[in-house]
């Protein structure tokens, strides 16, 4: 693809909006599917269990939000 046939760059600001938007409702998407564990009827789980969950969801926000702040990275997958 020759220089002429290339897109025009995508501004920062641009390319961060049109992605942010795209991310955040993957993940509010995702949020509500994990609200559906919660009905008894289909599924069986404890305090504990819930407890996990949200402690990890809760860690993970605190290391996206001090990305936002400092830049400061690290990647931890969660496990029952």
């Amino acid at each position: 693809m020759s220089t002429s046939e290339r897109r025009p760059a995508e501004a920062k600001d641009v390319r961060f909006k049109r992605l942010a938007e795209k991310r955040v409702n993957v993940v509010l998407d995702r949020l509500r599917l994990l609200g559906q564990l919660s009905d008894k009827r289909n599924y069986d789980y404890n305090e504990e269990q819930v407890e996990k969950i949200f402690r990890a969801i809760d860690g993970e926000i605190k290391t996206v939000k001090a990305k936002f702040r400092n830049g400061s990275s690290g990647r931890k997958r969660f496990t029952l």
